[in-house]
């Protein structure tokens, strides 16, 4: 079997529906006319996730001034994202992906090595996507300091 494809820029972003934080379903293809900030993170309330979703919190303004949605998606619970949002005073929406349909999507649900222990699981990676649902950017393996900055820069 062939393995699947691997998204690149200009493709359409894969279309998908998840639960969200704010209580209702989100669905990527009604987010047209808007950019989208498509964030895939492994948990919520761990260090570098943390940092992760504080500098975009932070930076909300500016990704609104560039008329853009940030989404953070985890295999999280609602409940667990609730935590995370109120702990952080976090303002934008969290997704949840529990059955990880959308992290395989987005080839994000990964084997990942630690100290010489294999184990899956989701590497952190940003899709920026245009109006139109075409894939702008993609960034891999995401390192959190200083990321944020790439990501606005990808919008411009």
């Amino acid at each position: 079997m062939a393995p699947p494809h691997e998204l690149a820029i200009g493709d359409q972003a894969p279309d998908f529906t998840l639960p969200s934080s704010n209580g209702k379903s989100v669905k990527l293809s009604d987010l047209r006319r808007k950019n989208v900030v498509l964030y895939f993170y492994p948990k919520d309330d761990t260090p570098g996730c943390t940092r992760e979703a504080c500098t975009f919190r932070d930076n909300l303004p500016k990704f609104g001034a560039m008329d853009a949605v940030v989404l953070g998606v985890s295999k999280d619970s609602l409940d667990s994202h609730a935590d995370f949002i109120k702990k952080y005073g976090l303002n934008f929406t969290l997704l949840s992906d529990a059955d990880l349909k959308v992290n395989n999507l987005y080839h994000t649900w990964v084997e990942k090595e630690n100290y010489g222990r294999k184990y899956w699981g989701t590497e952190r990676s940003t899709f920026v996507i245009g109006k139109d649902g075409k894939i702008l950017k993609i960034f891999r393996k995401v390192k959190v300091d200083g990321h944020e900055q790439d990501v606005l820069a990808a919008l411009s």
